[in-house]
């Protein structure tokens, strides 16, 4: 665009042909109908599998447009369906340049193609020229709306000139005034979009700060209210009261020899639960007694397989159209049974946004992202618009089914996580597999390692535990009563070391012993603390791991997104390698105590990408199972 061309109309052709670089259309099933030749393949990457992989499959369609960066290059991709047909049309331009015509060209196009479509035909090169039209039509109707825009200044300031340029552009205006009077209603559209966008987000802002703010004069308050407490006042009001007399007689029986133990609580009919506390015994004289424990345990619950019920769900699309009701239009009798039989002709936007709007309320009572169930929503909404509702089907039904159909695609792993493969791939290596335990304080990062680690003693693989949080007090303590009680080496070498060098010296050591597995144990940090994810982004950059698992809670949910992209945007940025290693996977804690509140899982992998690879239930090693991602669908749409 920036080149030295000799002439201007050819400078000018070839801005114009810079400017577009690819338009394709393809069938759901993939298959490539028709490319534009003029533009060529000079793509770099692969901007259209990117596209494919990581927004449509992903449910990500429902967004404006999607980014690709390569090295050498920087696209915008825009889109848009045919649903009723299965088409989708992508267009592929230059970052740089905000094209106005592409989302006027994708409509025509789809439009055009659509009409000479037939399920049976594979080549359509009889669409080049109609596509060379149709371009032509966009890039002139953009210039008009540019020049249309450029004129509105002088128009009100200055009324002569503006009569001047009337009179120049008089013909222009009148073949062409209704495209323009509705383009210039899309642009206004856009425009108040983006202000009442902006508006909202502001009010947003506004509100979080007068929050905090708020919190803030609170702990004020409170501070200075502590600061001036009367203590007459709290001896005037226990000075005859039974409170003190008891907590005083009760203090009398205390004996200082006896110690007072916890009862385990019993959740329902369930046995009564062995010992948890497995610490060091020490005698009297202060020596340690180190009893040898039996590994053992019983049976991993990750090679249990879960049995699901398989009951009609009616009842909940009973719910949905409960739900929907009073947002939709009320019709006859006649009308929607009519509707019904015969089927509607095209759905439309407004006839899903009642059900939608259930579905999204269902879905953050379940603890979804607010984020994440507005993008399921508008990503759904895109893959009906426009198609035909069957004969005897309810339009929350069809919405209930695409909505299950995208759980189940987002949730089911796009690759192998059989970890016990990839650990006897290493082995032939003559390498140990490393893993690596990441996240934010206190999800229980280092109970869970203990859990892999004996699920993986289960299947006859040699582990050893890498204690690198050298920054918690009792971490270390804490690994080594797992690793005493499950009868595996732990490698330690104490605090304030460099986490990174440690898990280095642990690899070699597991290299030298014949370990097949090494499951590093990190320290919990938040993920906003820059020094502490700079040493975790140099732990996994300097001992390249086989997999990185990042640890969360099952009961988070807004924060899962705050966390899991932070996570990852942090460990690209400060890593020094140039392809950076990510979050490969999540292990979910404490599963066993949100009851029907699993939407965590769902807001984790939708942001990440990475699939749940475990899931902790308990508190015993036993305690760890795979993720069954139909139980969760069907917890999720109840």
């Amino acid at each position: 665009m920036f080149l030295n061309f000799q002439g201007k109309k050819q400078e000018i052709y070839c801005e114009f042909k810079s400017m577009l670089e690819q338009l394709l259309i393809f069938t759901r099933g993939g298959l490539i109908l028709w490319t534009c030749k003029e533009l060529g393949d000079a793509l770099k990457g692969s901007p259209i599998d990117t596209l494919i992989r990581s927004c449509l499959l992903e449910e990500r369609s429902g967004a404006a447009s999607y980014s690709y960066d390569v090295t050498g290059a920087s696209y915008t991709l825009k889109w848009t369906f045919h649903n009723e047909l299965g088409l989708v049309f992508v267009a592929v331009y230059q970052r740089i340049l905000h094209l106005l015509y592409v989302d006027e060209l994708l409509a025509m196009v789809r439009r055009e193609f659509s009409e000479i479509y037939d399920p049976k035909r594979t080549v359509y090169n009889d669409f080049d020229e109609t596509f060379r039209q149709l371009r032509k039509e966009a890039e002139a109707r953009a210039e008009e709306l540019k020049k249309s825009k450029q004129t509105v200044k002088p128009v009100n300031n200055n009324k002569k000139q503006g009569q001047v340029q009337k009179a120049g552009s008089d013909k222009g205006s009148k073949k062409s005034g209704g495209n323009l009077a509705a383009d210039g209603g899309d642009g206004d559209n856009g425009k108040g979009r983006k202000l009442e966008n902006g508006h909202s987000n502001g009010k947003h802002v506004e509100n979080e700060e007068t929050r905090i703010t708020g919190v803030v004069n609170g702990k004020e308050n409170t501070s200075s209210n502590i600061s001036a407490f009367d203590v007459s006042k709290l001896q005037k009001r226990t000075k005859n009261g039974k409170k003190t007399d008891t907590v005083v007689s009760k203090g009398s029986k205390v004996d200082p020899k006896t110690k007072v133990t916890k009862k385990n609580r019993v959740w329902d009919d369930a046995p009564p639960q062995t010992k948890l506390d497995f610490t060091d015994l020490v005698d009297g004289n202060g020596n340690e007694n180190i009893e040898v424990v039996a590994a053992n345990q019983g049976e991993s619950m990750m090679d249990v397989e879960e049995i699901i019920s398989s009951d009609s769900e009616g009842e909940e699309d009973d719910d949905v159209e409960k739900d929907s009701k009073p947002e939709a239009k009320k019709k006859g009798w006649f009308s929607s049974m009519f509707q019904s039989i015969a089927g509607k002709a095209n759905l439309e936007k407004e006839d899903l946004e009642p059900a939608l709007k259930a579905l999204k309320d269902r879905l953050m009572t379940k603890n979804v992202a607010e984020e994440i169930a507005e993008k399921l929503c508008e990503s759904v909404a895109a893959s009906l618009e426009g198609k035909k509702l069957a004969s005897f089907t309810r339009v929350s039904s069809t919405v209930q089914a695409a909505m299950e159909e995208a759980l189940v695609r987002i949730l089911t792993p796009r690759r192998s996580i059989d970890i016990l493969r990839d650990v006897h791939a290493a082995k032939e290596q003559r390498k140990p597999y490393v893993v690596v335990f990441v996240g934010v304080n206190g999800v229980g990062k280092s109970t869970n390692l203990a859990k892999v680690a004996y699920w993986l003693l289960q299947h006859d693989v040699s582990v050893m535990m890498a204690a690198c949080d050298t920054f918690r007090s009792g971490a270390v303590e804490q690994l080594r009563t797992h690793a005493r009680r499950l009868q595996i080496p732990i490698f330690e070498k104490g605090y304030e070391k460099d986490p990174a060098i440690v898990a280095k010296e642990a690899i070699q050591e597991a290299t030298r012993n014949g370990s097949d597995v090494v499951l590093v144990d990190t320290a919990g940090r938040m993920q906003d603390n820059e020094p502490l994810m700079r040493a975790l982004s140099k732990l996994i950059y300097l001992n390249n791991p086989d997999l990185v698992l990042f640890v969360g809670e099952a009961l988070v949910g807004n924060d899962a997104v705050d966390q899991l992209s932070k996570f990852n945007q942090k460990l690209a940025d400060l890593s020094t390698s140039p392809t950076p290693r990510l979050i490969d996977g999540i292990l979910l804690t404490k599963f066993d105590t949100i009851d029907d509140k699993v939407g965590a899982a769902l807001s984790m992998v939708y942001i990440s990408g990475a699939p749940v690879m475990f899931v902790g239930c308990g508190q015993s090693h036993t305690d760890l199972k795979k993720l069954n991602v139909k139980s969760i669908v069907k917890t999720l749409l109840k």
